[in-house]
C-alpha cells in the first residue's frame, strides 16, 4: 500500500541560517523507512525564514512516522555552509482531497555535513520511563552513544572536577558555540603599561590611572573613597564580588592568638567576648586553604601569599568590622596578631593582606570551581546522559551550554602558560592546581544550596546583606518553577528513582565532576522529586545568579587596586610598627601585573550584546502549553524580584545591582 505525505523544511530566521547545501530527507515510521529525496531542486534554496514544501511517495506503509532523518550535502561549486533548522512538519495525505493534521518534529539546532544522519523526532518531552515504542527507545540510546564519542571526559589535573576532553574550540560544533559580542570596552588607558615592571611611585600615580578608567562607574569611585574603613571591610564581605567566605562562630579558633582582654576595646560596651558570641555577633575569614601554597615569581621577584584568619564584630549598628587579623595560620612571636588600634599603616597592611587571600579565593574558588567548573561537570553529563527529548536536558542546556566554550578559552589563555595568573596573580600556575584541589576536597553540597549555606555560614539575618536577601528570594522562585517542572514529568518519586538516564546523569556528576568524593555530600542518586528539584536549583542558581554576583561585581570592586590586589611583592610583617604608608606602595603589585589584572576584569565584567536575561528561555519547548505557563509565571515572579530590588536600591548609598534578574545572564558566557 502507498503513502504520501505532505512533508515542509523550515529554515531558521537567523541571518546566516541558510545554506547553498542540498538537504537529503527521509521518514522513518513504526514500520518501514520512505526513500530518501531531496528538498526541493536548485531554485528552491535553503534561506533564512523560509519554508519549502514537498511531496514524498513511499511504495509501502511505513506506520506512523516518528523520526525524520536529516543529511547535508554539499552542493558542487558551492561554499559548505552549515544550516539552521528550526523544525520539519510532515503530513500524511490519505484519500484525494483529504490530509491529516501535520505532526512537527523540532530541530531548532546547526546541521553540518560532517553530522551525517541527524534524526528528528515528534511528540512531546518525555522521560524513558514512559517511551512506548522500541524504536524510540533505540533512537535515545544512540543518541547518547554518539554523544559519548563526541564529548569524552579528561582529567585536567588531579583531583579537581574532570572536564571536557577538548583543547580547541572547532571541535565544539555550532550548537555549542558561541560569538560573544562585547558593546565594547574602553582598553586604551591600560596599554602600554607592559614594560613597567616597577612599584608604583605614589598614590596619585595610581590615582592617575584609576581617573583615566573609571568612565561612570560610581561603585568604584565609592570603593576609591572608602577602602581604608573599616566598616566598607565588612560590607564587602557581604556584598562585595566574594560573598561566600564569612561565617558565624561561637568560639575563637585555637590556632589564633587572641584573648578577651585584647578584643574587649572593640566590642559593644559593657559586653564581653563571650557575651556578643552568644549573641551571634562574631564572625570568621578563614583562608586556611591558601597555607604552604607556592607564590608566584612575577617580573623576576618573589611574590608572597599569606592564610588569614580575620575576626570581625557585628556592632549595635549593625555595622560589620574587622577587630583582630592573624597573617598566618600557626601562631607565634613572629606572626603578630593585628588590632584597629595598632599604627593606621599596620592595620592597613593587614587588611590588605587579607584582601589578597581572598582574590585567590574569589577567582579560584567562588568564581571558577563554583561555576565555572560546576556548570562544566553538568554540561558534560547531560550531553552523555540525557537524550534531548528528556525533561532535564531541555531545561538544563539553556544554562549550562555556553560553559564548554568559556572554559576552553580560560585553560588555553588565562590559565596557561604566560596568561594573566602566570603573569600576574600571586598563586600563579603552580598555585592554582593546588587551591582547585583543596576546594574541592573540602566542597560541600550544603555549600551549593543557597539556605542551607546562609545558614550554616549563619549570615543571612545580618544587616545590609543584600547578597544573601536577594540571593534567597532568587533561589525561592527558581525552586519553585524546578519542582513545577519535574512534576509535569515525574508524578510520583518512584519515577524518579526509576528513569535509568537520570541516574547515570547524576553518576556521571558524581564520579567525574566531584570524584566520587562521599563525604561532600553531594547525591550519587535520586530517589525523591525533591532531592531532584533541589539539586537542579543548584545548578540553575550556580550558572545564573551566583555567576552574576561574583563575575559582573570584579571590576567595580578590583578597579581600585590596593582595595583587593591580586599579588604582594614583600614578606607579611612579622613584627608591628615597622611599616610606614610609604612602604605599602612597594608592597604592592606592580605597574604592569596591576593593569594587567585590570584589563583582564575589565572584559569579563562586560555583559555581551546578544545578553539573554535569566530564564527569558527561547527554545521551541518553552513556547506552548505548560512549559510556557511555567515560564509565564516565572518571569513575572522574577519581574516582582527585580522592581523590589530597584525600589530597595533608590535609598542606599552604595546600592547592590548584581542580582536583579535584568542584569542576571542566562549561563556563563564569561
Amino acid at each position: 500500500m502507498e503513502d504520501e505525505y505532505q512533508v515542509t523544511v523550515r529554515t531558521s530566521l537567523a541571518p546566516s541560517a541558510g545554506t547553498y547545501n542540498t538537504v537529503l530527507v527521509t521518514l522513518i515510521g513504526t514500520q518501514n523507512e520512505s526513500p530518501t529525496i531531496s528538498v526541493g531542486d536548485i531554485t528552491q534554496v535553503l534561506t533564512p525564514g523560509s519554508e519549502r514544501t514537498f511531496r514524498l511517495r513511499a511504495e509501502v506503509s511505513l506506520g506512523h512516522v516518528v523520526l525524520v532523518r536529516l543529511r547535508l550535502e554539499v552542493r558542487p561549486g558551492f561554499p559548505d555552509l552549515d544550516w539552521h533548522c528550526q523544525w520539519v512538519d510532515v503530513a500524511h495525505l490519505g484519500h484525494p482531497g483529504t490530509k491529516q493534521s501535520a505532526e512537527r518534529f523540532r530541530c531548532d539546532k546547526w546541521l553540518r555535513t560532517a553530522d551525517g544522519d541527524v534524526e528528528l523526532r515528534n511528540g512531546e518531552i518525555c522521560i524513558i520511563n514512559t517511551e512506548s515504542l522500541d524504536i524510540l527507545k533505540n533512537h535515545r540510546a544512540q543518541q547518547l552513544q554518539n554523544r559519548q564519542q563526541l564529548y569524552r571526559w579528561c582529567t585536567f589535573a588531579k583531583g579537581i572536577p574532570s572536564c571536557v576532553d577538548m583543547i580547541s574550540l572547532k571541535h565544539l560544533g555550532p550548537n555549542l558555540s558561541y560569538t560573544r559580542q562585547s558593546p565594547g570596552v574602553n582598553l586604551h588607558y591600560l596599554r602600554g603599561f607592559a614594560d613597567r615592571a616597577v612599584s608604583w611611585s605614589s598614590l596619585e600615580e595610581l590615582e592617575v590611572l584609576f581617573a583615566h578608567n573609571i568612565q561612570e562607574n560610581a561603585v568604584a569611585k565609592f570603593v576609591q573613597t572608602h577602602w581604608k574603613e573599616d566598616s566598607f571591610f565588612g560590607y564587602q564581605c557581604l556584598n562585595g564580588c566574594n560573598p561566600l567566605m564569612l561565617r558565624r562562630v561561637q568560639r575563637v579558633p585555637p590556632n589564633m592568638a587572641v584573648t578577651a582582654d585584647m578584643l574587649q576595646p572593640f566590642l559593644s560596651e559593657g559586653s564581653s567576648l563571650e557575651q556578643e558570641m552568644e549573641k551571634g555577633t562574631i564572625f570568621l575569614l578563614d583562608y586556611e586553604v591558601l597555607e604552604g601554597v607556592l607564590s608566584n615569581i612575577i617580573n623576576g621577584k618573589q611574590q608572597y601569599l599569606t592564610a588569614p584568619l580575620c575576626l570581625l564584630h557585628c556592632d549595635h549598628q549593625g555595622l560589620l568590622k574587622p577587630i583582630a587579623i592573624q597573617l598566618q595560620q600557626t601562631p607565634g612571636p613572629q606572626n603578630p596578631v593585628f588590632l584597629p588600634s595598632d599604627p593606621e599603616p599596620d592595620w592597613l597592611l593587614a587588611k590588605i593582606w587579607v584582601r589578597c587571600a581572598d582574590f585567590q579565593c574569589h577567582q579560584l574558588i567562588s568564581h571558577f570551581l563554583r561555576t565555572h567548573l560546576l556548570g562544566e561537570v553538568c554540561c558534560i553529563a547531560t550531553l552523555r546522559q540525557l537524550p534531548e527529548i528528556h525533561p532535564l536536558y531541555q531545561v538544563l542546556m539553556p544554562h549550562v551550554q555556553t560553559t564548554l566554550q568559556i572554559n576552553i578559552q580560560a585553560r588555553t589563555s588565562l590559565l596557561a602558560p604566560g596568561g594573566v595568573f602566570d603573569k600576574s596573580v600571586g598563586c600563579g600556575l603552580e598555585g592554582i592546581t593546588v587551591l582547585l584541589q583543596r576546594a574541592t576536597e573540602r566542597l560541600h553540597y550544603r555549600s551549593l544550596c543557597v539556605p542551607d549555606d546562609l545558614e550554616d555560614r549563619g549570615v543571612a539575618a545580618l544587616p545590609n546583606n543584600h547578597y544573601a536577601q536577594d540571593a534567597l528570594k532568587l533561589w525561592a522562585a527558581l525552586h519553585r518553577f524546578v519542582s513545577h517542572w519535574i512534576d509535569l514529568y515525574y508524578t510520583s518519586d518512584s519515577k524518579v528513582h526509576q528513569d535509568k538516564e537520570l541516574q547515570n546523569w547524576i553518576q556521571d556528576i558524581f564520579s567525574e565532576g566531584f570524584l566520587g568524593l562521599t563525604h561532600t555530600g553531594l547525591p550519587q542518586n535520586f530517589k525523591t522529586k525533591t532531592e531532584l528539584s533541589k539539586f537542579i536549583t543548584v545548578v540553575i542558581f550556580a550558572c545564573t545568579a551566583l555567576h552574576a554576583a561574583v563575575n559582573f561585581s570584579q571590576l567595580d570592586f578590583n578597579l581600585w587596586m590596593p582595595n583587593c590586589p591580586a599579588t604582594m611583592c614583600c614578606p607579611p610583617p612579622q613584627a608591628k610598627g615597622l611599616v610606614t604608608m610609604q612602604d605599602l606602595l612597594s608592597i604592592l603589585p606592580d605597574v604592569n601585573a596591576t593593569c594587567s589584572v585590570i584589563t583582564t576584569l575589565s572584559l569579563l565584567s562586560q555583559p555581551g550584546k546578544n545578553f539573554i536575561p535569566l530564564c527569558q528561555y527561547r527554545e521551541e519547548w518553552f513556547r506552548s502549553g505548560a512549559p510556557r505557563e511555567l515560564v509565564e509565571a516565572l518571569q513575572k515572579e522574577l519581574k516582582s524580584i527585580s522592581m523590589y530590588i530597584a525600589e530597595r536600591n533608590r535609598f542606599l548609598e552604595l546600592p547592590y545591582p548584581y542580582l536583579d534578574p535584568e542584569n542576571i545572564e542566562n549561563s556563563v558566557a564569561i
